[in-house]
């Protein structure tokens, strides 16, 4: 879906999409730990039958209980945030500094 509106620089458009379900749920992660809440806010977002997104949430719990979380205490106990950026490489087709 898009938007046009002319500014004095001329017509703008923006490109909106609408979320995806791994998305609504990884978001309704954030809001609550209880899995029926966080399919009834997916379902919400996504306007998806509550027995489909709660299969999926189901899902993403088994695949992220897998996995440990870990904390990082310094002095005296006091917990740091870290963020973790993933880059992007972009391969080109024909580097003309290696001639490939």
């Amino acid at each position: 879906m898009s938007e046009d509106w002319n500014t004095k620089y001329g017509p703008r458009r923006v490109r909106r999409d609408p979320p995806t379900l791994d998305e609504a749920i990884f978001a309704a992660i954030g809001i609550t730990d209880d899995l029926e809440a966080q399919a009834e806010i997916a379902a919400s977002l996504m306007g998806m039958p509550l027995e489909e997104v709660l299969a999926e949430v189901k899902k993403v719990a088994r695949t992220s209980a897998r996995s440990a979380t870990r904390v990082i205490t310094g002095e005296q106990g006091a917990q740091r945030s870290i963020v973790v950026e993933r880059r992007v490489v972009r391969k080109f087709g024909n580097d003309k500094r290696t001639g490939t």
